[in-house]
């Protein structure tokens, strides 16, 4: 169960500040990621049978909405190239992961998600592509920077901020479009070996932030169950670290109530009670939180830059995809690289 403890502070030697207001593009040399975890005997042949299933060319044909994975009479529409750029080798495997290794259940979730991406508009590897979310549909709430990507901790995960007490907007659909769209962009800017993300997130009240009529640093249980819905079902694994700060108490309250809501997995990886510099260095790490980017977000300087630069990273992963065969299966570490020739070759044994 969650309990309040004590924060930890650290100082912050000023002198050493960095002063910054754009996404950090690229992971520095410094940091290494972990790659591809190793797999028994028995979980690569499972593997292969996952990925021997959506080769062939008559189990590419799926629904276009959640519900129509239940009528077998439901429209479907063959995988396009984006959706097989995202059928990863390391997208099959946390699937599987999520899945338990149960055959029946991990075809299943994956079809059910690629419904999910295209009925939610994600479908295409960004609006470039024919996303139908677009930046435009989501920018006004990110006008007070309550969601922002910003370094990458100790892993090499890139970080998502989450700061509810600069909520801007009422309560709406627009607000979980608006979640989705962010976790895109922080998955963009995941680098070769990594396919995790962190999260950070500060329940601080912001006075600078207009306030608006029914907003809240604590959003209503619905909403709130909608998202884990998505996160646990849609991305599956993707959750390396989330750290928690400045919770109120409403928040640990909200907390407990959503804890029957949350898979034990995602529950080992939440931190409540540690310094933040320990999972990340200092340098990749806001000043607020003990490290030396000194960071304050002007949404006409951060949010153009940001959008080029995950749009240029979507371009880099594409442009190997097809060139290394536009096959499911290929490594997201080969997509994400710089290598000349695959390191990982599909293959089915």
């Amino acid at each position: 169960m969650f309990r309040r403890k004590k924060e930890a502070k650290d100082t912050v030697d000023t002198s050493k500040l960095i002063k910054i207001d754009l996404p950090i593009e690229n992971l520095p040399a410094s940091i290494k990621t972990p790659g591809l975890p190793p797999l028994t005997k028995e979980q690569e042949a499972f593997y292969e049978k996952v990925l021997h299933y959506f080769l062939q060319e008559e189990n590419q044909l799926l629904p276009t909405t959640e519900k129509d994975c239940h009528n077998k009479e439901g429209p479907k529409e063959p995988l396009n190239d984006f959706e097989k750029a995202w059928l990863t080798k390391e997208c099959l495997l946390r699937y599987c992961r999520a899945t338990k290794w149960v055959f029946k259940d991990c075809i299943d979730r994956i079809v059910l998600s690629v419904a999910w991406r295209r009925e939610f508009g994600i479908s295409n590897f960004g609006e470039e592509n024919g996303d139908k979310l677009t930046a435009a549909d989501v920018e006004k709430e990110n006008e007070s920077g309550k969601q922002v990507v910003l370094g990458y901790e100790k892993d090499g995960r890139p970080i998502l901020y989450l700061k509810p007490g600069r909520q801007n907007t009422k309560t709406s659909h627009t607000q979980v479009q608006h979640l989705v769209f962010m976790l895109e962009r922080v998955i963009d800017f995941m680098p070769s070996g990594q396919d995790s993300l962190a999260l950070l997130i500060d329940f601080k009240d912001h006075d600078d932030v207009p306030k608006v009529k029914e907003n809240s640093r604590i959003p209503p249980i619905g909403t709130a169950k909608e998202v884990l819905h998505i996160l646990q079902t849609h991305y599956p694994e993707r959750l390396g670290r989330a750290m928690l700060t400045n919770i109120p108490w409403l928040g640990w309250t909200f907390l407990k109530i959503l804890h029957p809501f949350i898979d034990p997995l995602t529950r080992s990886k939440i931190i409540f009670d540690k310094p933040f510099v320990d999972y990340v260095d200092k340098d990749e790490l806001d000043v607020a939180y003990g490290g030396y980017l000194d960071f304050k977000y002007n949404h006409k300087v951060y949010w153009p830059p940001f959008l080029a630069m995950a749009e240029k990273k979507r371009c880099h992963y594409l442009t190997r995809f097809e060139k290394f065969g536009k096959s499911i299966g290929l490594s997201e570490i080969d997509l994400r690289g710089t290598d000349d020739e695959l390191q990982y070759p599909v293959e089915v044994k």
